[in-house]
């Protein structure tokens, strides 16, 4: 379906305790080049304590097209679904706190959802860190090895995906899918990306689009955003069994070798063989690849990349095996109990309707 050259466009911005960064990625996203008059943007937040809020009021009298929408629920998820309500557009562009768009971002998503008649385009996610440690970070986290063949880290070629990063809608796609999951802490995107295609809607990636993304900046805070990545992708699955793709299972594989193992070596002279296999093949692979992204971005980042490679994947792997766990209990507690067949199963631990922050973009 064709839309019109200047389609009304809303961009919603679910965010959470950004008051570090809010005035630079919706600074962003308020100097777009596409008419002021065809854009709307709602900062939909999740009941921010550190001044975001206060930080958002400031701005409103400067830009009538800007509006501070609430979000009790406080995740991604809820607050997308409330932007989406509320939302005169029928272009939905995505964009979350620790993003900086370039000017032409939203022309260039307009332009592209014409041209290849898309359900939702996307782009290059620019992984950006500024420091030492976070810039090895960006460069693992943009690397293959590090997050899998997701298209949007790293490929600069144009091509019909599974999924993007972020993703500017058309509105009845989204309407047509059901809107996000309410229920996702994170990886909400990709499992809504799943639902369109599945309705017979295509994504389209192009390297022409892109914007930055400012991730993490230690390991400790790392290893908790890839886990909560595993932990969740373990539920899409379960939900949605077709979803799944070798470069979800390729970290889980790898630590359940390393638990199943590593726990029978010692008795076991032919695990000891096939663990020595698996450390020296992973090590061999995670060289390699920390040479490759240190040629291209200085080789004085080779010594931190195959410690962020390994906490990347010890992270989402040891998450989502857990996910994977929690929910085989859970479903046989439910079926002794007697529950309702079909009924969404939980996470322990989880919270089902409220958590903190940005969730679900940076892993597909």
């Amino acid at each position: 379906m064709a839309i019109e050259r200047f389609p009304f466009v809303t961009v919603i911005m679910p965010i959470r305790n950004e008051a570090g960064f809010i005035e630079r990625s919706l600074g962003a996203v308020l100097a777009q080049d596409y008419p002021a008059d065809r854009l709307e943007v709602l900062v939909v937040d999740g009941m921010s304590t550190d001044g975001t809020r206060e930080k958002v009021q400031a701005w409103l009298a400067l830009y009538p097209n800007l509006r501070l929408l609430d979000n009790p629920g406080r995740i991604v998820p809820v607050g997308m679904n409330i932007g989406i309500r509320a939302a005169a557009g029928t272009v939905i562009i995505r964009v979350d706190g620790h993003t900086v768009l370039p000017p032409n971002y939203v022309s260039l998503c307009v332009r592209y959802l014409e041209e290849t008649g898309a359900d939702n385009v996307g782009g290059t996610m620019r992984a950006v860190g500024t420091g030492y440690l976070a810039q090895a970070i960006a460069a693992a986290t943009s690397s293959p090895f590090g997050v899998g063949n997701s298209p949007f880290h790293y490929s600069g070629k144009a091509q019909w995906v599974d999924t993007v990063y972020l993703g500017a809608f058309r509105r009845e796609a989204l309407e047509r899918a059901g809107l996000y999951d309410e229920t996702l802490v994170r990886n909400q995107d990709y499992e809504l990306n799943y639902r369109i295609r599945k309705a017979g809607g295509r994504i389209f990636y192009t390297p022409e689009i892109f914007a930055c993304y400012y991730g993490r900046d230690g390991l400790a805070s790392l290893w908790q955003q890839y886990h909560q990545y595993g932990l969740w992708k373990a539920r899409v699955i379960a939900r949605h069994p077709g979803s799944a793709r070798p470069r979800h299972l390729a970290a889980p594989l790898f630590v359940a070798g390393l638990l199943g193992l590593g726990a029978l070596a010692p008795a076991v002279p032919l695990a000891r063989a096939l663990l020595g296999v698996e450390l020296a093949s992973y090590a061999l692979a995670s060289l390699a690849f920390s040479v490759r992204e240190s040629l291209r971005r200085g080789l004085g980042f080779l010594p931190a990349l195959p410690l962020v490679f390994l906490v990347l994947h010890l992270s989402w792997g040891s998450g989502f095996l857990r996910g994977a766990c929690g929910l085989a209990v859970g479903g046989a507690l439910r079926r002794g109990a007697g529950a309702t067949v079909g009924a969404p199963p939980q996470i322990a631990g989880q919270p089902a309707t409220h958590g903190e922050g940005n969730g679900g973009t940076a892993q597909g």
